[in-house]
């Protein structure tokens, strides 16, 4: 493996008097699968931030292909945002609302000036059956034609990592069938990929390594057989109750 991957050791976060991350240790590969899951509040999009540097831990340590920030940082030394190498793409999308969805989309290759209209921006249009509404605005959007739009967005960056917060839960069944199989496509390109999700589901299909937090510990990790037979007492019954409502 050497020294590519993105890892946290030992991260701790805490807001105010709560304490939101103890000392969780995690290491997203090249080329596979993790599925982050767990109830709401356990520090799963925390822990995401942390990954992509956009929140600096209160200790600990988070390497990014060998380069390493040890928290808290020494005086003086600066972060090296690792964008576009570590794309996330969060639950509330962060699409501009004066701007098309294929104008927030193709923004960052604008950016980078590179071309905005590349035969890579209409494959991924069509792959998500995205040229009917690609001209609206966001507010004229669905939630999950602005997730498809996000997604794509973060696509196009080609990341080597792509850190993805609920990315499906406004989506389809056809729609979760193709972001599936994108992932897996990415995965087999060589892209570490996380993603949260609450559909058990889409992680069992979805996983090479399922990860799951709560009360910002990761009480447990392994492949995805651990849906199914999960050692942790806390797991079992989170599973229960999603099954129940599902």
């Amino acid at each position: 493996m050497g020294l590519s991957m993105l890892k946290v050791s030992q991260v701790t976060k805490t807001y105010g008097a709560s304490k939101v991350l103890s000392g969780v240790d995690l290491t997203i590969e090249p080329g596979k699968i993790t599925v982050l899951i767990g109830p709401s509040g356990s520090g799963k999009t925390t822990l995401l931030k942390i990954l992509a540097l956009l929140e600096t831990p209160d200790s600990g340590l988070v390497s990014i292909d060998g380069q390493a920030y040890k928290f808290p940082l020494e005086k003086g030394e600066r972060i090296k945002a690792p964008w576009p190498k570590v794309t996330v793409v969060f639950q509330q999308l962060f699409l501009w609302p004066h701007l098309t969805l294929l104008q927030n989309m193709t923004l960052p290759l604008m950016a980078r000036r590179e071309d905005d209209d590349s035969p890579r921006v209409h494959e991924l249009i069509e792959l998500f059956d995205m040229k009917d509404f690609i001209w609206r605005y966001p507010n004229q959007a669905s939630l999950g034609q602005r997730q498809r739009a996000a997604l794509v967005r973060a696509l196009l960056l080609e990341p080597e990592y792509i850190l993805l917060d609920e990315i499906t839960s406004s989506l389809d069944v056809e729609q979760t069938a193709i972001i599936l199989s994108k992932l897996k496509e990415l995965r087999d390109k060589g892209i570490g990929v996380l993603t949260i999700t609450h559909l058990l589901q889409f992680a069992q299909e979805a996983a090479d390594r399922v990860v799951f937090m709560d009360a910002g510990e990761i009480l447990e990790e392994g492949g995805p057989g651990l849906l199914e037979n999960p050692a942790h007492e806390r797991i079992r019954k989170f599973m229960s109750v999603v099954k129940a409502a599902s």
